[in-house]
C-alpha cells in the first residue's frame, strides 16, 4: 500500500495565511497600543514544525510548512498563524531575550487572541516530506545517549557543551 504524497498549499491558501497572519498583527496592534509592521511570510519550513518566528541578522519574518498547512489547513490557520504572531508581539513588546519563548507573556498574548497556549501541535506526518537528522551516539558516567547532527556539530566547533540530565556529567562522542 502506498503512501498519498500531500501537496503544499496553493496561492489561494497561502493568501488566506497572509491574511490570518496580518489580522493577528493588528489585533495585538490594538490589544497593546503598540505599532506591529508587517513582516515576510516564507513557505518554506519542512518537517515537524508547522511554524516558526525567526530573527535573523536583524530581520523578522514567519516561516510556515505548507505542508501540514495543506494537511490540517483549518487548525494551522487557528492555532500555528497566532501561536507565530504571539511570538513576534513578545518579542516587540519585550525582547526575546527577555522572556521565555512560551513563558507567561507568550501565554498572555494567546488569550488576548483567544487561543489556547498550546506549546506543539500533534499532527499525523504520513504523507509530508520530514527531514531527518542522523544520530550521533554520546555517553557520560551513567547512560549513552543519541545526539542529533545538529548539536553534534555544535559540540564539535565547540560553540556548546550538553549535560546528562541524570548525573550532570557532559556528554562525549563514543570512540
Amino acid at each position: 500500500m502506498s503512501e498519498t504524497a500531500i501537496k503544499p498549499i496553493n496561492d489561494q491558501q497561502q493568501a488566506k495565511v497572509i491574511q490570518q497572519t496580518e489580522q493577528f498583527i493588528r489585533l495585538a496592534e490594538q490589544r497593546y497600543d503598540c505599532l506591529l509592521p508587517s513582516i515576510p511570510l516564507r513557505f518554506n519550513l519542512k518537517g515537524r514544525a508547522s511554524g516558526m518566528y525567526v530573527v535573523h541578522n536583524r530581520e523578522r519574518y514567519f516561516r510556515f510548512n505548507p505542508y501540514l498547512f495543506a494537511k490540517y489547513f483549518d487548525e494551522a490557520l487557528l492555532s500555528t498563524v497566532p501561536h507565530e504572531v504571539a511570538h513576534y508581539v513578545t518579542d516587540v513588546l519585550y525582547g526575546l531575550k527577555n522572556i521565555r519563548p512560551h513563558g507567561i507573556e507568550w501565554q498572555s498574548v494567546m488569550r488576548d487572541f483567544g487561543v489556547e497556549p498550546r506549546v506543539t501541535g500533534r499532527y499525523d506526518l504520513t504523507g509530508i516530506p520530514v527531514r531527518r537528522q542522523q544520530r550521533f551516539s554520546y555517553s557520560c558516567a551513567c547512560m549513552n545517549h543519541q545526539v542529533s547532527s545538529s548539536r553534534h556539530n555544535k559540540i564539535r566547533a565547540g560553540k556548546i557543551a550538553y549535560f546528562c540530565r541524570n548525573c550532570g556529567d557532559p556528554i562525549v562522542p563514543v570512540k
